[in-house]
């Protein structure tokens, strides 16, 4: 005769309790406890309480208005902004720790990962610049471009700039 060896799911759940700090439990009307949270609230931030920013000429070339959307609590690291760039205006050359992802909402651009060719963009597309990836973004010559930036900070730096892009190199794009 054959046995088997079954494991319930509620040794599975209690292990799982056993490592958690549970503030309070709860038993559900068919009869399983579960843990619960401390209340927490949820955060609002009215868009009349957001201010933006002319791009800091160390960062940028061209006209770039920069918006800081979040900047979300420890423990997360998130970090979102809205980032408007005048035709022609683009970043400096710059990685992310932890990457960025990039949501186009208006406009056209143009982005380079050092060594790769220069890429174009226009509005509805979604680009994820990998970690450590030295990269620029902007507008495209003749054409202004609005995105939303998302990245995670590691030790509260979000990017790593460095030499900006000359004429020369944006140029190519052509």
């Amino acid at each position: 005769m054959n046995k088997r060896l079954t494991i319930l799911p509620a040794i599975i759940l209690n292990a799982t309790f056993s490592i958690m700090t549970i503030s309070e439990a709860k038993t559900m009307d068919n009869g399983v406890t579960i843990a619960t949270q401390p209340e927490q609230k949820i955060n609002i931030t009215r868009s009349a309480s957001l201010s933006s920013s002319q791009g800091s000429s160390e960062y940028f070339t061209g006209t770039v208005k920069v918006e800081m959307l979040f900047t979300a609590p420890e423990p997360a690291r998130t970090t979102g902004g809205r980032v408007t760039f005048e035709p022609g205006a683009r970043t400096a050359w710059h990685s992310h720790p932890y990457g960025q992802t990039l949501i186009v909402t208006a406009g056209a651009g143009l982005i380079q990962r050092w060594g790769g060719p220069i890429e174009e963009f226009k509005q509805g597309d979604v680009i994820w610049i990998p970690a450590g990836v030295k990269h620029w973004h902007g507008a495209a010559p003749n054409t202004a471009m609005t995105h939303l930036a998302i990245q995670e900070q590691l030790d509260g730096k979000a990017a790593e700039w460095m030499e900006k892009v000359s004429d020369e190199q944006y140029r190519q794009a052509k």
